[in-house]
């Protein structure tokens, strides 16, 4: 591979709870080692069929409305033809439709171009899988 494009896969344990799981720690420091101050992309993308990755402000309470405002658009429950799993878990499979797996993000100077309060998350509303993986890779 060449130093234009790096790669690497991060475990992230999620619990056994609904989380937005804040990865933009992990990405700096992939770009610190992967972009050597180069300008490129950054692209995150989660191979799960029931999670997803978004850009939201964490902390202040957004993160928690996301999952509250999936909760309305998704409930859980027994309407969803996908059945196996815990129950309403067709939602979770539904969920990358609406937050996609992946994002592709400006890298300048090494730096991630994120506005003031953006965060790269991971959303994961799938409690059965409480592992999962993230994709991080650079293209520079």
């Amino acid at each position: 591979m060449s130093d234009a494009f790096t790669t690497r896969m991060i475990d992230v344990a999620t619990g056994s709870s609904e989380t937005v799981h804040d990865l933009t720690a992990v990405c700096a420091d992939f770009l610190r080692e992967a972009a050597g101050g180069r300008d490129g992309l950054l692209n995150v993308f989660v191979p799960h069929a029931t999670a997803g990755v978004a850009l939201i402000e964490t902390g202040a309470g957004s993160d928690d409305d996301l999952l509250t405002a999936l909760h309305q658009l998704l409930p859980a429950d027994d309407r969803w033809q996908h059945r196996h799993g815990s129950p309403g878990h067709g939602r979770d499979h539904v969920l990358p439709a609406i937050v996609p797996p992946h994002a592709t993000l400006p890298v300048v100077g090494g730096r991630l171009q994120l506005g003031t309060w953006q965060s790269v998350c991971l959303v994961d509303t799938n409690i059965s899988n409480v592992n999962r993986q993230v994709r991080l890779s650079f293209l520079g």
